[in-house]
């Protein structure tokens, strides 16, 4: 017991960092708004697109996932991953903290944030294998539940990761309204340093993580593709990634609304996001403590719907409805707006505890990683539909005038997956019901 606790401790060690870390990219990216807003002055749609470009290396996370499962580095196969992951992505914010100074380019920010999120996609996929195939190892005693099962561990991360985030955004606002958006990229710069660091001097056996079978890469992709032909976890991945990408994302389009045309301060921006974030916190500690029996698919259901709820909000917001009430637009951003800015994750937390219960053993990594990419390009196609949508409804840095119908569009659009919602199959707790009655 003693030795199996000390385990158990230096895997949360490695992945509570590796998900705070993550969390604090909000930090940087705020500075990256601000920084293209006001420094290279650009358009609200190309801010959108650039935001949602940032994200394709997202999309190749399965060819990593593959690499993580079945090619060792020095015997290691997780580690090895997240060191280079997190290597690439300091070198990426310090070469933007560095070049911000000298007049960067708007091609050569790209690359960076490119480069900069092709390390995070290949730290996310070895942490989310760590999880997935930790989550899934028995108990060493009948009477004694892991942390790690039963999604103890996925709420851990999840937890590790807003509380990154509520950090994240509470000093970004204060640290843009006082420096330079330079100051922030190289502050997360020397955190992905520390992380590197680290992580380097962690040795996997030390973890007792479970041995991948030595498939090779063929192989391995091979039996991806033999557990994607399972109706349950294909049609679920499906439903999941079509939830998100049917939503034309306006988020670009917002944060001019919020910025140019309220004239909400950055650091109220900050507060608003830090409660969002804290929202996130306090779903996972909800979630671990009263929601771990309820159906993966009900909760997903009911954070949809409530997604339309406070899309329709925000339309009412925009349209002054309770600016008549006396309800400043400021109190508005800061509690309503940055929920809904974080409701799109909420349904990650119990899908990502359902996938872990679907993935066949040895592929944890592949099928994760191809969940997430799944996800990533759900987003860019959304964020994509949010310029178009906008664009249709004559929506831009100087002229609002069609946001409101903009709104109620996005909200239908996010009503559409909930009669679907079959297609994500029961968790096997509630499969098993059934039967013992």
């Amino acid at each position: 017991m003693g030795m199996a606790s000390e385990i158990d401790r230096k895997r949360k060690f490695l992945l509570g960092i590796g998900y705070f870390v993550q969390g604090l990219r909000c930090f940087p990216w705020m500075g990256v708004n601000f920084f293209l807003k006001d420094g290279m002055r650009v358009a609200p749609a190309t801010l959108q697109i650039l935001q949602n470009s940032a994200n394709l290396p997202m999309v190749a996370k399965p060819l990593y996932g593959i690499l993580s499962d079945c090619v060792y580095v020095f015997a290691e196969h997780r580690i090895p991953y997240i060191a280079f992951g997190a290597f690439l992505q300091a070198i990426s914010w310090m070469a933007i903290a560095i070049f911000a100074t000298s007049g960067i380019s708007f091609m050569s920010i790209t690359f960076y944030l490119l480069l900069g999120n092709l390390g995070a996609s290949i730290v996310e996929v070895a942490n989310d294998a760590m999880v997935a195939e930790t989550a899934k190892q028995p108990t060493t005693s009948k009477n004694t539940k892991s942390s790690s099962s039963g999604g103890g561990l996925q709420s851990f991360v999840w937890m590790a990761s807003s509380i990154g985030g509520v950090l994240g955004n509470l000093v970004g606002g204060i640290v843009i309204d006082r420096f330079a958006p330079r100051m922030m990229f190289l502050i997360y710069g020397i955190l992905l340093s520390i992380q590197f660091l680290i992580t380097a001097l962690i040795r996997e056996s030390s973890l007792a993580l479970p041995k991948s079978s030595s498939l090779g890469f063929r192989k391995q992709l091979s039996e991806l593709s033999a557990a994607l032909k399972k109706p349950d976890l294909l049609y679920a991945i499906i439903w999941f990634s079509f939830s998100y990408a049917v939503i034309p994302a306006l988020t670009g389009t917002m944060f001019f609304y919020q910025t140019q045309h309220l004239k909400i301060e950055s650091s109220l921006l900050g507060i608003s996001k830090v409660v969002g974030q804290a929202a996130m916190l306090l779903w996972g500690v909800v979630y671990n403590n009263y929601l771990k029996s309820v159906s993966s698919r009900k909760l997903i259901i009911a954070v949809q719907g409530t997604m339309v709820f406070f899309m329709l909000s925000d339309y009412l917001f925009v349209k002054g409805f309770y600016q008549n009430l006396g309800l400043p637009d400021s109190l508005y951003v800061i509690i309503l707006s940055s929920l809904l800015e974080v409701l799109y994750f909420f349904k990650i937390l119990p899908f990502s505890v359902l996938m872990a219960q679907l993935c066949p053993p040895g592929c944890e990594g592949s099928i994760m990683a191809f969940v997430m990419s799944a996800i990533a390009l759900a987003f860019i196609v959304s964020g994509y539909l949010g310029v178009a949508l906008a664009s249709y409804f004559r929506v831009n840095g100087d002229d609002f005038s069609g946001l409101p119908e903009a709104l109620l569009v996005q909200a239908a659009c996010t009503l559409v997956p909930i009669f679907w919602a079959s297609c994500v199959p029961l968790d096997k707790e509630a499969k098993e019901k059934p039967k013992e009655n």
